[in-house]
C-alpha cells in the first residue's frame, strides 16, 4: 500500500464547492487529516468549482465526478 503526505496536517481550511448550476454543495471549515488531506464525497456525474482558503492563501479548481475521473486530487496548491 502506498500513500501521500500533505503539508498541512490537522489544520482548518475554508472549503467552498458549488456545481455548474451555482448550487452550493459545501461551504464550511474542514480540518485536514493527519496525512494533510481532506476527505470529501461529492455526488457523481457532475462538475464542481472548488475553492480552498487557508491563512490568506487560496486555490481554485474545477473537479468532476464522472466515470474515469481521478478520485484523489493532489495537484491543488495554495498560493
Amino acid at each position: 500500500m502506498t500513500g501521500c503526505q500533505g503539508e498541512l496536517t490537522n489544520e482548518e481550511l475554508n472549503v467552498y464547492i458549488e456545481d455548474t448550476e451555482g448550487n452550493v454543495i459545501v461551504e464550511e471549515t474542514l480540518k485536514s487529516q493527519s496525512n494533510g488531506f481532506i476527505d470529501l464525497w461529492l455526488p457523481r456525474e457532475k462538475t464542481y468549482r472548488v475553492s480552498i482558503a487557508y491563512e490568506g492563501k487560496i486555490v481554485e479548481s474545477e473537479l468532476s465526478t464522472f466515470e474515469g475521473d481521478p478520485t484523489c486530487i493532489t495537484t491543488m496548491q495554495l498560493m
